[in-house]
C-alpha cells in the first residue's frame, strides 16, 4: 500500500537513521564507481560492471538470504537460475571489452 508523507513522518526515529545510513553507504559507492571509471588502469567499462555488480549482490541477497521465491514452482527457479547465468555473463562481456 502507499505511504502517505504523514505516516512516513509518523516513523520512529531509528527507521529514518538506518534509511539515511544506507544512503550514505550508496552515495559512497556511487562516488567511488565515478572516480574508478577515470582511473586508465580501471577504464570505465570494467568500472561499470563492478558497480552493476552491486545488482547481482542484492539479487543473491533477495533468493537466498530472504527467500523471495521460496514457494515458487520449478519453472520459476530454473528462469532465476537463467537469470543469474546470463547476468554474471553479461557483466563479463562487458569487463572484458576493452580487452577485445
Amino acid at each position: 500500500a502507499p505511504v502517505s508523507a504523514s505516516d512516513y513522518l509518523a516513523g520512529r526515529g531509528t527507521l529514518h537513521f538506518w534509511g539515511v545510513v544506507g544512503g550514505l553507504i550508496w552515495g559512497v559507492g556511487t562516488i567511488s564507481n565515478f572516480v574508478a571509471s577515470y582511473v586508465h588502469m580501471v577504464g570505465p567499462a570494467t568500472s561499470y560492471a563492478l558497480g552493476q555488480g552491486a545488482t547481482m549482490v542484492s539479487a543473491v541477497w533477495g533468493v537466498f538470504v530472504w527467500k523471495e521465491f521460496r514457494g515458487a514452482g520449478p519453472d520459476v527457479k530454473r528462469l532465476l537460475a537463467l537469470m543469474f547465468v546470463l547476468f554474471i555473463l553479461g557483466l563479463v562481456c562487458v569487463a572484458l571489452a576493452p580487452v577485445f
